[in-house]
């Protein structure tokens, strides 16, 4: 049996040998690192688990989600499992859909360099710096769009001289999107006054009582609306 192809890594400055194949949080756990926070969906895109890197010999920082990034060989990793975004506090059902309340929440937009090192450091791909652009312009539905699968990792925030939070600017752009811009759907409407009517309790506890493999049997079988 051929070896497996190992690669050594330092993690928080630490030295170890891995297999090459892992993925940084797996290479974590075969240092013997115990994860219990930031490790949220595991091999998915929670955006948990959101790490910086160098590789030796380099001088550029780079960002990743530990679940899915491969190790190299001399990668020095430290994980980021939170980053203090700035989540300012307001009322949707009171904010305008205009520019004036991003202005109002976060000012600091307005003070983006055109650097574009947050889009450099999205680990999802994101054309960050673009609906930043599109929020500065109160152009929400372009921002909610560019934005969709933002996972709020904080990289591209980690990354920004100006300070931006990217991920809450892009949160409240969606929600303003979704509450005052998108139409209305009809059969949500309906569907959401039945759940308070209590229309539906008895298909609720019916599902509950379900064992596992019967709920794994409806959800592999279930309908998907294209």
């Amino acid at each position: 049996m051929a070896e497996k192809e190992m690669a050594t890594i330092y993690i928080f400055g630490k030295k170890y040998s891995v297999p090459a194949e892992l993925t940084i949080m797996n290479a974590m756990e075969y240092a013997g690192y115990q994860l219990k926070r930031g490790c949220g969906c595991r091999n998915g895109f929670c955006g948990a688990c959101a790490t910086i890197y160098r590789i030796k010999g380099t001088n550029q920082l780079q960002t990743c989600l530990a679940c899915s990034k491969k190790v190299e060989n001399d990668m020095y990793i430290a994980t980021l499992p939170f980053f203090p975004l700035v989540k300012q506090v307001y009322d949707i059902n009171t904010v305008k859909p205009e520019q004036s309340i991003m202005m109002q929440l976060y000012p600091e937009i307005y003070s983006c360099v055109g650097c574009n090192a947050c889009t450099r450091a999205c680990p999802q791909s994101l054309n960050t710096m673009q609906y930043i652009a599109y929020a500065q312009r109160g152009d929400f539905a372009k921002a909610a769009d560019l934005s969709f699968d933002c996972v709020m990792c904080g990289c591209c925030s980690s990354r920004c001289p100006a300070g931006i939070s990217h991920p809450q600017v892009a949160e409240l752009a969606r929600r303003i999107n979704g509450k005052y811009l998108q139409p209305q759907t009809q059969h949500l409407i309906d569907r959401v006054a039945e759940i308070d009517e209590g229309k539906c309790e008895a298909a609720i506890q019916e599902m509950m009582n379900n064992s596992i493999d019967k709920m794994k049997e409806l959800y592999n079988n279930r309908d998907i609306e294209k």
